[in-house]
């Protein structure tokens, strides 16, 4: 297995584990369909730099969640990022073969998207990860 899908499953399980997320959201997704209902959350872009040592391969990979929201105001789209948040800043992510050392909040932003309807967060997370 990749690192690439090691973080991308172990996001998903955060986020799909965390109760108060999942009671705010119509889903957790990687692929939209064209009728899905809002809000949703979509895991997205992500990029990984090899941080290997001597003995034991490593990386330290971003990943950009996205929350889309067709509130008419920003709450639905900050309170989604927040439990966002409490699910992936300093979680215990895990996934079989890898170690986790940490994951953090480095980034968010949330703006009308281009349609003039759609509420959009966007937050990035750094996640550091080594192989067993």
């Amino acid at each position: 297995m990749s690192f690439e899908i090691a973080v991308q499953s172990a996001v998903y399980t955060a986020l799909t584990g965390h109760a108060p997320l999942v009671a705010l959201v119509t889903g957790i997704r990687d692929a939209v369909e064209q009728d899905t209902a809002y809000p949703y959350v979509t895991i997205g872009e992500d990029a990984h730099v090899e941080d290997d040592t001597d003995d034991r391969g490593a990386r330290d990979c971003t990943i950009t969640i996205h929350v889309w929201s067709r509130y008419r105001g920003r709450k639905d789209t900050k309170q989604i990022q927040g439990e966002i948040y409490n699910a992936l800043h300093r979680a215990n992510l895990s996934h079989s073969g890898y170690v986790f050392t940490d994951s953090h909040f480095l980034s968010s932003d949330s703006f009308m998207d281009s349609d003039g309807r759609t509420r959009h967060g966007v937050q990035t997370f750094r996640i550091l990860i080594r192989s067993i």
